[in-house]
């Protein structure tokens, strides 16, 4: 019975060397959420229209804010039930299914398919990455040098740092690299903001509301934005006062909020500016033959490459761990440098293969935010609560099957028409 363990308090016997302040895990979640989704999101306008855009982002930012609020009390009500001081997010999935009703003790095998996600989500991440480095030198070089260079060309190249940024195998290496790409992609968006707010803005020949085909790819492409919950439970389990992660003020509501403003904001006014002309990533928009625009887009591609690393690093250490102990330990380094290089061949093959952005960018965000974002949380907190504690009239159930729906709608429809899209392209050519 859970109410018989109310009483046990995790936060007292977490046991942390140096734990985060409010302040440090508060700049730690923007970082985790802030990144070059942010220069996607005047594309995700194309998509859905000025006025829907507006709506529908900050709706994705309150429907993101309270399934991180589901993750994050589940695993806390998780913890006191279990007597742990505290779970990860796959970990927390596994012990609600664990000790869960009977019909669903079976489905925590359900974590072992969210590492899966994970593992496609960081990859698919590094697709993208690829598509839109290749893209950027593209414009950069072949406007300079008049090469007509295709963009796979340029795919291929951008592989050659990323052998080694995909090499480094411990995280406090990474540090550093993180902490440049940061300050590099805020300084990219002031330069983008004030080449949008250059000339004068008008809404003459925008879309206010989408088309219903590209409804999906606007849903994917915020969620991929918005993509960053799993670095939520890493920060609360270190920080110094974890109470302060949740409430009106808490971390997780400010954090969203500067986070789904500076979307919006950046969204609607790209959209405004480009209108149809929106590419996949506002840099590609700016002057061509202008200095400073092109150091937005020589910012921005570097900070990718600087941070490959750190997406590389998720996925090859959950893959590593389940295969190193079938490998000679006198050959894991040998093993190690060769499946990190093997990924990176393969993923280059792929992004050479579609070398367009948009497609990519809401496939990522279909798979990624529909299932670890949305559905999840959802499932979860419905799961823990069963077969009560769902309020006057079921409304807590009521609301988590909507939330469901709606995670559902997008890893459904966003991957289908994402698909669809790929193919398109392949086929064209």
């Amino acid at each position: 019975d859970f109410s018989e363990v109310k009483d046990y308090n995790p936060f007292e016997h977490r046991k942390i060397a140096k734990p985060n302040s409010t302040i440090g895990t508060l700049i730690h979640l923007v970082k985790g959420t802030l990144g070059t989704g942010i220069l996607s999101m005047p594309l995700a306008f194309r998509n859905g229209g000025f006025a829907f855009g507006i709506v529908g982002t900050v709706i994705s930012g309150i429907i993101y804010a309270h399934c991180v609020y589901l993750l994050v009390s589940t695993s806390r009500k998780a913890c006191r039930r279990s007597f742990v001081p505290m779970l990860g997010y796959t970990e927390t999935v596994e012990n609600v299914f664990t000790h869960g009703p009977r019909g669903v003790k079976k489905y925590a095998i359900l974590a072992r398919f969210l590492q899966v996600v994970k593992i496609l989500q960081f990859y698919l991440l590094i697709c993208v990455y690829l598509v839109f480095i290749g893209n950027t030198l593209k414009d950069i070089v072949n406007h300079d040098f008049q090469l007509g260079w295709d963009t796979r060309v340029f795919i291929f190249l951008a592989a050659v740092p990323l052998i080694f940024t995909t090499q480094i195998r411990e995280l406090k290496y990474l540090v550093p690299f993180s902490a440049i790409a940061n300050a590099l992609i805020i300084t990219a968006i002031g330069i983008t903001m004030f080449y949008i707010l250059k000339e004068p803005i008008s809404l003459e020949n925008r879309s206010m509301w989408p088309a219903w085909n590209t409804l999906p790819a606007f849903i994917g492409t915020v969620m991929y934005a918005l993509l960053g919950i799993e670095y939520v439970l890493p920060n609360e389990n270190k920080m110094k006062r974890p109470e302060h992660m949740l409430g009106n003020c808490g971390v997780v509501n400010v954090a969203v909020c500067f986070i789904t403003a500076l979307y919006t904001i950046v969204g609607a006014l790209g959209y405004a500016q480009y209108g149809d002309d929106t590419k996949g990533s506002v840099t590609l928009n700016l002057p061509a033959n202008e200095a400073l625009a092109k150091s937005t887009q020589l910012l921005t591609i570097t900070a990718i490459i600087l941070s490959t690393g750190l997406i590389n690093y998720v996925p090859t250490d959950i893959v590593w761990r389940k295969i190193q102990h079938k490998i000679d330990p006198k050959r894991h380094n040998f093993a190690q440098i060769s499946f990190r290089f093997g990924m990176l061949v393969l993923l280059t093959a792929i992004a050479v293969g579609v070398p367009e952005l948009e497609p990519f960018v809401g496939l990522t965000g279909s798979i990624s935010g529909g299932s670890l974002v949305v559905i999840i949380p959802a499932v979860i907190d419905t799961v823990f609560r069963w077969p009560g504690g769902f309020g006057r009239m079921n409304w807590i159930l009521w609301k988590n099957v909507l939330v469901l729906v709606f995670g559902l709608l997008v890893l459904g429809i966003g991957t289908y028409f994402s698909v669809v899209d790929i193919v398109a392209i392949y086929e064209k050519e």
